[in-house]
C-alpha cells in the first residue's frame, strides 16, 4: 500500500535524519551527532511513495519493506532501527555503548 510522501519525510525526520535539499530531498542518518553512511531520498513534488519506491527505500536504509513501513507507520522507533543496522553489520555499535553492553553481560555472569 503506498505512503503519504509528508508521512515518510516526517518519520525519517522524526527518528534521526537529517534533511538536505538538493535535486531531491535527501536524508542521512545521525546517530550521536555524526553522520552515517545510511542515505535515501524522495523526489520533489512526490505526494505517494509507491511500493516499487517504499522497496527501494527500504533496501537504501538497510532494512526490509516491511521493516521500512513499520518505521513510517511509528512502530519501528530511531532506537530499534539503529539496532537492527547494527545487528547486521552496517554501523559499529558506539564506544560508550559497547562498554556498557560488556559490563551488563558481565553482570549478568
Amino acid at each position: 500500500m503506498p505512503r503519504p510522501a509528508r508521512d515518510v519525510d516526517s518519520s525519517l525526520t522524526l527518528k534521526g535524519f537529517r534533511k538536505v535539499e538538493r535535486d531531491h530531498h535527501f536524508y542521512f542518518l545521525c546517530v550521536n551527532g555524526k553522520t552515517t553512511s545510511i542515505r535515501t531520498k524522495i523526489s520533489h513534488g512526490e505526494r505517494e511513495i509507491s511500493d516499487t519506491n517504499c522497496g527501494l527505500m527500504a533496501r537504501q536504509m538497510k532494512i526490509t519493506t516491511p521493516q521500512f513501513k513499520q518505521f513510517v507507520d511509528c512502530h519501528l522507533v530511531h532506537e530499534a532501527y539503529v539496532e537492527l543496522l547494527i545487528q547486521a553489520g552496517h554501523l559499529q555499535r558506539p564506544e560508550s555503548e559497547e562498554l556498557q553492553k560488556n559490563d551488563r553481560d558481565r553482570s549478568r555472569r
